[in-house]
């Protein structure tokens, strides 16, 4: 049964394929730190469920916005 839901496009899907930004913490760059930030300022935070396309578009923008502040 699906009963987890996206935070951000609000589809629901099974439990199991449930992504947070915890994710972000394995990255190397940026810190995980600063995508905290980030997503606070979207609202998101630690707990809340992304599906994993949603969890995608979230790396990339963050990708984006970081190497935007280091210019």
């Amino acid at each position: 049964m699906k009963n987890a839901q996206c935070k951000k496009c609000l589809n629901k899907f099974y439990e199991k394929e449930i992504y947070t930004i915890q994710q972000f913490q394995y990255r190397e760059e940026p810190s995980y730190k600063w995508s905290m930030r980030f997503f606070e300022k979207l609202g998101i935070n630690e707990w809340d469920s992304l599906c994993e396309k949603c969890m995608l578009f979230y790396s990339k923008e963050s990708d984006k916005k970081w190497k935007e502040s280091k210019i």
